[in-house]
């Protein structure tokens, strides 16, 4: 019985004795120099897919389709019972754009949400005359015609344009990554390809159309403004020309508008 309790007591003292010796744990400052070497930021970013490095993309490229109007008209080289010939029927005055080539390139180093925008389009421009009237080119300035074959006759100012545009588009992300909210900016210049009037009319019910291709006195080159906003599959775009459609003293002064909205984005 002796030996069994100087046995405890020995165990006892010994497990004693190693709790009082001082924690050998040794500390060691580190650098942040050193930190930078154990924790790499790129290789955390390898390990999944930074969404941020995929290229700038904007939204000028797919199938377009607006309305026309003319905006601030002057007839004032025109007499009284002149004035208006050139008036169209909103509703029925398309635009029609084709941009196939898109060319897009970001502006910053670590995001794609800001960029510049350029590209090839082709735009077809229709106004619908409200009244039973054409135009022609006449020596001097655009001369209005009357042309009445009957009460149902149609008639319209139609041009072919090559358009190139310079655009900045701003996008913001909103809840995920691929769900952005865009708005561009800039200037599109256009060429014009071809201009001819139309009359759709019936005779001995028939259908018939005069067709008459000309310049009318039309600027060959001309910009307007652009704007462009959309957010998913709702897509709107206007414009407004700064150059009026006919040349100066060549015809009524009006300047083209446009608005509408995206069919296909490409």
């Amino acid at each position: 019985m002796k030996k069994l309790v100087t046995i405890l007591l020995f165990v006892l003292s010994l497990g004693i004795c190693k709790a009082q010796q001082p924690d050998s744990l040794k500390i060691e400052s580190v650098t942040p120099g050193k930190i930078a070497n154990i924790i790499d930021i790129q290789d955390l970013a390898a390990e999944g897919y930074n969404y941020w490095e995929q290229k700038f993309k904007g939204h000028w490229s797919g199938i377009h389709f607006g309305l026309n109007g003319l905006a601030n008209t002057d007839y004032n080289m025109y007499t009284e019972d002149q004035e208006g010939f050139l008036d169209i029927n909103l509703q029925r005055s398309t635009l029609l754009d084709i941009n196939l080539i898109q060319i897009s390139q970001g502006v910053q180093r670590n995001r794609n949400t800001i960029g510049l925008i350029t590209g090839v389009g082709l735009q077809v421009q229709t106004f619908h005359l409200d009244q039973n009237t054409s135009i022609e080119e006449g020596q001097n300035r655009i001369e209005p015609v009357q042309l009445i074959f009957d009460a149902n006759q149609k008639s319209k100012l139609s041009s072919t344009y090559l358009t190139i545009p310079l655009l900045v588009e701003f996008q913001i992300p909103i809840k995920t990554y691929t769900n952005r909210l865009y708005l561009a900016t800039g200037i599109v210049g256009q060429k014009r390809l071809t201009t001819h009037t139309k009359i759709k009319y019936r005779k001995n019910n028939q259908k018939e159309k005069l067709k008459i291709p000309d310049d009318f006195h039309m600027h060959n080159i001309r910009y307007s403004a652009m704007f462009r906003v959309g957010y998913r599959w709702i897509n709107l775009f206007a414009s407004y020309d700064f150059r009026p459609l006919f040349i100066e003293d060549k015809g009524p002064e009006m300047y083209p508008f446009s608005f509408g909205v995206t069919l296909i984005s490409l």
